[in-house]
């Protein structure tokens, strides 16, 4: 298997008729990118990967500035860029507020997808991913700089196969949480 990001391919063309009316259905490029985790997996072990191969989680709610530019730092760290997203029941479980996510797993997940810096959308159910890294085993394991690497379980173990972990320093000091404040006219 190549990598969305980097292959071409030549997207399916469906023509149909509603009456009269004759119109073309494209298939969404990006929406081949959202795997499910076995799928993920299945991906991961194929022996065409290229490598290293970076990883990264989060709950990714509002896409923001900061996002994207964490998201195009983490890509530029290896071949291939994997980003997990907690489902929403994880999401509320993290205790970002009542009303969080704003946005369904399924709209993260194309959001994330449409971006050139990401090669593949997966989600885990869990509170932590370590799990989904222990099955992917990534070469990179990439956080937000407001974590301190060295004390996180997923570090020890992405370092057990000789991978290495690299927190990226926020940029932009933006905020989903400020954001949704700032929506509800709350301070910034």
């Amino acid at each position: 298997m190549s990598s969305p990001r980097t292959r071409l391919r030549r997207l399916p063309k469906f023509y149909g008729r509603v009456g009269s009316w004759r119109f073309l259905i494209v298939t969404i490029g990006f929406e081949s990118k959202i795997l499910t985790r076995e799928q993920c997996v299945q991906w991961c072990q194929a022996r065409d990967r290229t490598r290293p191969l970076v990883f990264t989680n989060g709950v990714f709610d509002l896409l923001h500035r900061g996002h994207v530019t964490y998201l195009d730092e983490a890509a530029q760290l290896g071949a291939d860029l994997i980003v997990a997203i907690n489902t929403d029941a994880s999401a509320k479980r993290l205790g970002k507020g009542p009303d969080r996510p704003l946005n369904t797993l399924a709209d993260r997940q194309a959001l994330l997808a449409a971006l050139a810096s990401v090669s593949i959308v997966t989600s885990f159910d869990e509170d932590t991913p370590y799990a989904l890294i222990d099955q992917l085993k990534p070469d990179v394991l990439v956080k937000g700089g407001d974590y301190d690497m060295s004390t996180l379980a997923e570090t020890a173990l992405v370092e057990s196969w000789g991978g290495r972990a690299v927190a990226i320093p926020f940029r932009h000091q933006r905020s989903t949480s400020a954001l949704v404040r700032q929506i509800q006219g709350g301070a910034r």
